[in-house]
């Protein structure tokens, strides 16, 4: 049984470990290794980690099975004021992949989205990630398209996909 917990260990030690083995798989056919090595820095060092949970206020959600960590997710209520719920992240180890774990984990952040009276929940997907085909299935839309600088001459070319809570 998958239980949902917030993350309280302020060193990000299982959301780091799970993003290290999934970014490679899920992005290697799809950015440089460069890239690949940049984005993790700025995403999943401790620090940013805990810049994301402290000034940013990311709530960071890990799922357990049998007291070991086999996804995580983040997500900010009300992003940019717009009673919408950004989820920023959301990573399932590849052994769990196709059994629920990823559902789950977004069923626990739209439910807590209603709880703040948020209308919706969304994020961003890479235009080249499989991943996209999951979150359509779950009820998400394509909005848009983005492409966000992301420095040293790097871009993430995404969807953003939106579902109705």
């Amino acid at each position: 049984m998958i239980v949902i917990q917030n993350n309280s260990d302020y060193s990000f030690t299982d959301v780091r470990a799970i993003a290290q083995e999934v970014w490679p798989k899920t992005y290697g056919s799809i950015l440089s290794q460069a890239q690949l090595d940049y984005m993790m820095d700025m995403m999943y060092s401790i620090e940013a980690l805990q810049r994301q949970a402290n000034e940013k206020q990311h709530q960071f959600i890990v799922a357990k099975e049998n007291d070991i960590s086999v996804g995580f997710a983040s997500y900010e209520f009300d992003c940019n004021r717009t009673k919408k719920t950004k989820i920023h992240k959301i990573y399932v180890l590849s052994t769990q992949q196709g059994k629920g774990t990823g559902k789950i984990l977004l069923d626990f952040i739209a439910d807590e989205a209603k709880r703040q009276h948020n209308t919706a929940i969304f994020l961003n997907v890479n235009k080249y990630n499989s991943a996209q085909h999951f979150y359509m299935k779950l009820g998400f839309d394509i909005i848009e398209e983005e492409v966000i600088d992301i420095g040293s001459g790097y871009v993430m070319d995404d969807f953003v996909m939106e579902k109705e809570i």
